[in-house]
Parts: structure tokens; C-alpha cells; sequence
């Protein structure tokens, strides 16, 4: 039995859409991926060179002809300008942590001394928490979320994915 399914490769695929800065874009994106049935892994949406326009970062995953359906559904918008799917070998990959962390004054070092050495800031400080912004690729910040668990994470956010080509 030939099973094609089987066979297809799912992956993160970064797709990189320049768009017109409208309200109720990132509604319709959003709708677009939920009325077909496409996961959205991390979606980030800013500012960026041109004025009156966005970028928005997107992961998503799936085989070849999944992001392929993707990026022409995507270029069906009216305010998507440009699309362009980031090779992931070849882009420059980046995310945003903020982790508050329960800590003591015997476990104070301790931490400072992880911030340290994953070169994390210290935003904010109280009798019984810290808080630490670190900024990397995914692996990193997970790495560091790992090593913050035992000392009792209070609250995380994290920005998602944000990526541009190598020059």
C-alpha cells in the first residue's frame, strides 16, 4: 500500500508578508488559516521600513504543498503586498522572552548567575521575584525556560518567531 501521506515531509516553514497596514488585516490572515484548516505555529506582526506598513512573520507547518496552498491563499489578500518564504538555512531567526521567576534570597545567585550565563537581562526585581528578558533562537530560550522551572515560573510571554534573510 502506497501511502502519499506518509511520505510527506511536515515542517516550520517562516514566510515572511508585507502588507498594507489596515485594521482587521491580521483578523482576515488569521481567518484565512482557520477556514482551511493550516496550523499557525507563531504568527508576529510589526512595523517595519516602508511607512503605512507591516510585516508579519509567520510559521507554519506542513509539506511543500501545504505552505505552497498557504502563500497563494495569502496572496489572494487585497493588502498582501509580498510574500516570501524564508529559507531556514539561510535567515537570521530571533524571539523574545520575558519570565517572571519565584525566587528567595538563598536563590537569588542562583539565578542571577543562569541570567549570566544565557546573557538574560534583569528587568525587574522584588523580595520574591525576578524578572528577565532574553532574546535568541527558539532552542535557546527553552534551554533557559528549562533551567528557570524548578525555581518556579510565576508568568511567561513569548513573542514568537521574528526573521529576515542573510544578506
Amino acid at each position: 500500500m502506497n501511502d502519499n501521506n506518509a511520505n510527506s515531509k511536515q515542517e516550520s516553514h517562516v514566510l515572511s508578508v508585507l502588507v498594507n497596514d489596515h485594521p482587521g488585516l491580521l483578523y482576515k490572515v488569521s481567518g484565512l488559516f482557520s477556514r482551511r484548516g493550516f496550523n499557525i505555529e507563531s504568527l508576529t506582526v510589526g512595523p517595519c521600513e516602508i511607512p503605512e506598513r507591516s510585516r508579519m512573520t509567520i510559521v507554519v507547518s506542513g509539506d511543500e504543498a501545504t505552505v505552497d496552498q498557504v502563500m497563494r491563499q495569502l496572496d489572494k489578500l487585497i493588502d498582501v503586498v509580498e510574500i516570501e518564504r524564508l529559507p531556514r538555512d539561510y535567515d537570521v531567526e530571533r524571539e523574545l522572552i520575558l519570565a517572571k521567576v519565584g525566587c528567595t534570597s538563598q536563590t537569588r545567585a542562583e539565578l542571577l548567575q543562569i541570567a549570566e550565563i544565557f546573557r538574560a537581562s534583569i528587568i525587574d526585581v522584588s523580595h520574591t521575584a525576578l524578572t528577565l528578558e532574553l532574546t535568541g533562537q527558539q532552542d535557546k530560550l527553552t534551554a533557559f525556560v528549562n533551567m528557570l522551572e524548578p525555581f518556579g515560573i510565576i508568568r511567561i510571554v513569548r513573542t514568537g518567531l521574528i526573521a529576515l534573510e542573510r544578506s
